[in-house]
C-alpha cells in the first residue's frame, strides 16, 4: 500500500463514538494518542499550522529515544491543551484521514482527549464558566446590570481580577454586552409565495448566536435589513439556547446533548416547514453542520437541521444564483480586508462572503485565509493570549497590506476574530480600518 492508497477520495468523518464506554478509558484513549502522535511525527505537515503540532514535536525530540514511545504520556495533555479544535489539520492538510487505512482524526482524538478530562473532573470551574456564554449573557445584558458590567469591565482592576479568578488576560480584548438584545422583540411569520427561478428557501429564520443576541446585536439587524430589502420573510427562531460549541471545546459532551435537546426540536420543525435556518456566526453554523450530525448520526431531526442551516453569505450567493438576489448596491465599499474565519473554510463552501462583497466593491478584496489565533475563549486566557497574538501575527500583517493601501475596513465573519485583529494590527502599529461584520458591509454597500 503506498502512503497516498486510500487517501484520494474526499474526507469522510465517522461518527463520533461517545456513548461508548470505551470512548472515556484512559488505557484506551492513551493507545490512541500514541498511535496517532507517531504518525504526526513521521509526517510533520502540520508543522506551521498551530502550536499543537510544534509542542508535539519538540516533545518527542526532546525525549530518550527521540520517538513518541519516549514521551511520558502524562505529557500528552501538553498537546491536547493547545489544540483549540478549529478543524483546519483534517480538512486542509492531513494526508491520512479516512478513508485512507490509517484513519486519522486528529481534531476529534483531541476532543475525546478533552472529554476524558473533564469527566475526570479536569476541567477549570473557571473554564466552565467562561463556556456558559448564553447564562453569562442573559445575567450581563440585565438593563439595570449592562452599563455597569461595561465600565467595570473597562477598568484595570477589575481586568486584574478577571485574570486572577477566570484566567482572562487583562490585555485580551473582551466583548461588551449589549441592552435590549437582539431577540427583544419576535421577528414577523410573512406566508411565503415560491417566486420564479426560486430553488434556494425563499423565507429564513435567524439563528442568532449568543454573541449576537448579547454582544452586538447591530449584527443581527444588519441581516433584517438586507433580508427585508430582497424581500425575504424572515422570523426568528423560538426558544434558542447556546449551539454548545463552548462546552464542546470544553470537552463537556452531556452539557453539548442537554443544548441540542432544547434547540433541535424548534430547529426541526423550521427545517419542516421549509426555512433556511441562518447563522451569523461561523462556529455556530458548524456545530449544527457538522458537530451535531457527527454525535447524533441517527438522529433525524438532527440530519434535518443541518440540511437547513445556512451561512448568511452561502444563502445569499445562492438567491443570486437563483437571479433573486438585488445587487443595487449604492455605496462603494473601498479597500476591505477580508479574513476568512478557520470554522467557515471547514465549511467547505468557498469564499462565499469574498464573492458577494466583490460585487460591491471597486478595489479587488484583500482576502486572508490563515488563522488569527483567537480561537473562542483560548486566545483571551491567560496561559494562552501570547501564543494567540502570536499565531495571528502574520494575518495581522496581511490584513493591513491591501495592493492599494490601508484598509478602510478590517471584516471577518467570525467577529471574535475581526477585534482580535484590530487589537493585533494596532499594538503592532499596522493601521487597521474600522472593524465591521461582512453583514454590516453588505448593509453599507446597499445603502441601508
Amino acid at each position: 500500500m503506498t502512503l497516498r492508497e486510500g487517501s484520494l477520495e474526499a474526507p469522510t468523518r465517522h461518527p463520533l463514538d461517545w456513548k461508548n464506554a470505551d470512548f472515556f478509558d484512559q488505557a484506551s484513549l492513551d493507545g490512541e494518542l500514541e498511535r496517532v502522535f507517531d504518525i504526526c511525527h513521521g509526517c510533520r505537515r502540520c508543522v506551521n499550522l498551530c502550536t499543537t503540532f510544534p509542542t508535539l514535536f519538540d516533545l518527542v525530540d526532546e525525549s530518550r529515544t527521540m520517538e513518541v514511545d519516549g514521551v511520558d504520556k502524562k505529557a500528552f495533555w501538553k498537546v491536547v491543551d493547545q489544540c483549540y479544535l478549529c478543524d483546519l489539520c483534517y480538512l486542509t492538510k492531513c494526508p491520512y484521514v479516512p478513508p485512507h487505512a490509517w484513519n486519522v482524526d486528529f481534531p476529534h482524538l483531541m476532543l475525546r482527549a478533552k472529554a476524558v478530562k473533564f469527566r475526570q473532573g479536569g476541567a477549570k470551574l473557571r473554564d466552565q464558566v467562561l463556556a456558559s456564554t448564553d447564562a453569562l449573557g442573559r445575567l450581563a445584558s440585565i438593563p439595570v446590570v449592562v452599563h455597569a458590567v461595561n465600565a467595570v469591565n473597562k477598568t484595570a482592576p477589575a481586568r486584574a481580577l478577571m485574570e486572577s479568578t477566570l484566567g482572562v488576560d487583562r490585555k485580551a480584548w473582551i466583548p461588551s454586552y449589549a441592552s435590549p438584545t437582539f431577540r427583544g422583540a419576535p421577528g414577523p411569520r410573512t406566508a411565503h409565495a415560491v417566486r420564479a427561478g426560486e430553488r434556494t428557501p425563499g423565507q429564513v429564520a435567524i439563528y442568532a448566536t449568543c454573541y449576537v443576541n448579547y454582544n452586538e446585536p447591530g449584527i443581527g439587524r444588519d441581516l433584517v435589513r438586507v433580508l427585508e430589502h430582497n424581500e425575504i420573510p424572515w422570523t426568528l427562531v423560538d426558544k434558542e439556547a447556546c449551539c454548545g460549541m463552548p462546552k464542546l471545546e470544553l470537552g463537556d459532551l452531556d452539557a453539548v446533548a442537554a443544548l441540542k435537546d432544547r434547540n433541535i426540536p424548534s430547529l426541526a420543525k423550521l427545517a419542516r416547514e421549509g426555512y433556511a435556518i441562518v447563522t451569523p456566526i461561523p462556529s455556530c453554523t458548524l456545530m449544527y453542520k457538522q458537530e451535531l450530525p457527527l454525535m447524533f448520526p441517527g438522529d433525524a431531526d438532527v440530519k434535518s437541521v443541518a440540511e437547513a442551516m445556512f451561512d448568511p453569505f452561502e444563502y445569499f450567493v445562492a438567491r443570486h444564483k437563483d437571479g433573486l438576489l438585488k445587487t443595487d448596491f449604492k455605496q462603494d465599499l473601498g479597500r476591505v480586508s477580508y479574513h476568512v474565519a478557520c470554522h467557515l473554510r471547514v465549511q467547505n463552501m468557498g469564499q462565499k462572503t469574498r464573492e458577494l462583497l466583490q460585487l460591491a466593491a471597486k478595489e479587488k478584496i484583500n482576502t486572508v485565509e490563515r488563522c488569527s489565533g483567537h480561537s473562542g475563549t483560548w486566545g483571551v486566557k491567560k496561559a494562552f493570549h501570547a501564543m494567540a497574538m502570536k499565531i495571528g501575527r502574520p494575518v495581522f500583517r496581511a490584513m493591513g497590506e491591501p495592493p492599494a493601501g490601508p484598509p478602510d475596513w478590517i471584516a471577518s465573519d467570525c467577529q471574535l476574530a475581526g477585534r482580535h485583529i484590530e487589537q493585533g494590527m494596532r499594538e503592532a502599529g499596522t493601521t487597521a480600518g474600522q472593524v465591521a461584520h461582512p453583514l454590516t458591509l453588505l448593509r453599507t454597500a446597499y445603502g441601508l
